[in-house]
């Protein structure tokens, strides 16, 4: 189809805006989806998506729409995961489009990730075009949410379009303003092909499948082109569009979008953000997308130890569908083989783990999350350690610095003093209070990465019964007096275990940790020491007690001397076995220390 008629647009909003449901009505109401066919949340492929009611991976589809001038366009609609954590995932999908549709709820208003996708669209220089969702709701306020469109976002409230997507209300609106309001694609007048990488997936048949952006020239099965960031040149086997189901096409155009195969077979040829151009004719590269750095890391270990290269096999192909997850090889005494896994953040982790466990069926231990610190060592040069186990001893470190982030957490007002509790509980420092209408307020606030890992924001969500949000970006570093906490067992440190926390915080961590140790290691036959400790001193200790034997049992009448003869043989026994006897720490034991 021609460029003139063509619209390429995704759909931001923060979680449960009703993202997904617009766009399973677009697909309706564009003939895209039959009847018999349409299901809800049509677009959310997995079962994780659909319990969880998130959107975690962009899906592409192509619309063929008559609008009421009569003539046909085709739509291209990037539907958008909302979670801070999948950002990455958005700032993809925005660079393939020229125009974005920002879907705010009429009951809740604008929420701390409608801002930061909001941002993320500006960047890029698209079009905005405000959707108010949900006004069929008993407490939907338009009114307001127009007025925090224009006071947060600056955007006229007069350009936002009321609808309701669970109901049908205003689709036919929004498919009229996406034809008017956003432009047509531009090509970029290179000398040959230009086509962006913005996703791919593992097919067993077909290798990897790459979801492309056409921005010059066009692509056609049989073509010789070029991946300018391996500079591998391959063979264009098939190209097509979704609908949400691929299927094929002769060729795809300037402004379209799609899918191609090729000769591709390892999950390593391919980069997110690269550019395709013609082998014979090589144009000059489309701005990529940034360079993107994982902020949390886990240890992933097999259960079993022999199922390591099926996990590595696996972690290749996972990686292919998430290029914001890296990982590598690395060893623990305590679970044998594994691999060192960054994400971008808590939900990015936990899912990567579901996904591993539900589509590959991989039994898999996490050990606990860490962030990446700077160490400056007294010798002057500079570490980035993301691994307690590599931490240098504490005398030869000069200081060591934490990543921080700056949040933005709304809520209602009447919560404002208990969330500042929790932000001083966390080590952060408020910034500034922002009021963002009569009923909300937004807190931005500095806070150290590896406190908001765990349960802040489960914290946020109990605090202010479910009404609280919250976004965050990645600021600087920062000096503070971090210490390696061990746990030691019978004397022994078991790294699986350790980890890197405040000063002020290793006591009650300590004494938690030793305290859930004491529960999961079976007992022996002499008592077993739990220590937690800082270097040499150490800070807490549980004993799991020994076995009792009632050696006296046979001992019936006479002189109590008797008694305490046999007791006396049976403890040079236990001291006996407790010098040579090794604790040994059952795989379960991990798991549940590591859950909690």
């Amino acid at each position: 189809m021609d460029a003139a008629h063509i619209r390429n647009f995704s759909i931001i909003a923060h979680i449960d805006h009703g993202k997904t449901t617009l766009s399973d009505r677009l697909l309706h109401r564009t003939g895209t989806i039959a009847d018999r066919q349409m299901e809800d949340q049509l677009l959310d492929s997995m079962d994780l998506e659909r319990e969880r009611g998130i959107t975690i991976k962009a899906h592409p589809v192509t619309m063929m729409y008559r609008a009421k001038n009569g003539q046909d366009y085709e739509l291209n609609l990037i539907d958008t995961p909302g979670h801070v954590d999948f950002s990455y995932e958005v700032s993809r999908s925005l660079s393939a489009c020229e125009g974005a549709l920002l879907v705010v709820d009429a009951a809740q208003g604008v929420e701390a990730q409608t801002v930061a996708n909001m941002h993320l669209a500006m960047k890029q220089n698209l079009t905005i075009i405000p959707v108010i969702n949900k006004i069929d709701l008993p407490h939907a306020n338009v009114a307001q949410a127009k007025a925090q469109l224009e006071d947060i976002l600056a955007i006229p409230g007069e350009t936002a379009i009321l609808a309701s997507a669970k109901e049908g209300i205003g689709i036919e609106e929004i498919l009229e303003a996406i034809v008017a309001r956003i432009p047509s694609p531009k090509p970029t007048g290179a000398a040959s092909l230009q086509a962006l990488l913005f996703d791919s997936f593992f097919d067993t048949y077909k290798g990897v499948v790459t979801h492309v952006r056409v921005f010059q020239g066009e692509l056609r099965p049989g073509l010789q082109v070029k991946l300018l960031h391996s500079g591998k040149n391959v063979e264009v086997k098939e190209v097509g569009s979704f609908n949400p189901k691929p299927y094929t096409r002769e060729r795809l155009e300037v402004g379209e979008t799609g899918y191609l195969t090729a000769n591709i077979k390892s999950p390593k040829d391919i980069k997110m953000g690269d550019t395709l151009t013609d082998a014979r004719l090589p144009a000059s590269p489309l701005p990529g997308f940034q360079e993107i750095h994982p902020m949390v890391f886990s240890g992933l270990y097999p259960i079993n130890t022999a199922d390591y290269e099926h996990l590595k096999a696996n972690l290749a192909k996972l990686q292919l569908n998430d290029s914001a997850f890296v990982y590598q090889a690395e060893s623990s005494i305590a679970l044998g083989f594994g691999f060192r896994c960054g994400f971008l953040g808590l939900l990015h982790l936990e899912i990567v783990q579901e996904r591993l466990r539900r589509e590959y069926g991989m039994d898999i231990i996490a050990t606990y999350p860490s962030v990446v610190y700077r160490v400056r060592l007294a010798a002057g040069e500079e570490k980035e350690i993301d691994n307690p186990a590599f931490l240098p001893e504490p005398n030869h470190i000069a200081e060591i610095q934490e990543p921080t982030v700056r949040a933005f957490v709304i809520c209602p007002n009447e919560y404002i003093g208990d969330l500042m509790a929790l932000i001083s509980e966390k080590r952060g420092l408020l910034d500034h209070t922002e009021t963002l209408d009569p009923r909300r307020v937004m807190l931005t606030c500095r806070l150290p990465l590896n406190e908001i890992l765990i349960d802040f924001h489960d914290r946020i969500k109990s605090i202010t019964r479910g009404y609280g949000s919250m976004d965050y970006e990645h600021a600087a570093y920062q000096a503070s007096d971090m210490v390696k906490l061990d746990l030691l067992v019978n004397g022994e440190p078991v790294d699986a275990f350790s980890c890197i926390v405040h000063r002020a915080k290793a006591e009650g961590r300590g004494r938690a940790l030793a305290a859930r140790l004491k529960e999961v290691i079976p007992r022996q036959q002499f008592a077993v020491a739990i220590q937690a400790a800082i270097g040499g001193k150490i800070i807490a200790r549980e004993t799991v007690s020994a076995f009792r034997k009632d050696v006296t049992a046979k001992c019936y009448g006479g002189d109590i001397s008797r008694k305490r003869k046999l007791l006396e043989k049976q403890k040079e026994g236990k001291k006996r076995m407790k010098a040579i006897g090794a604790v040994n720490i059952p795989q379960e034991a991990f798991i549940e220390v590591l859950k909690a």
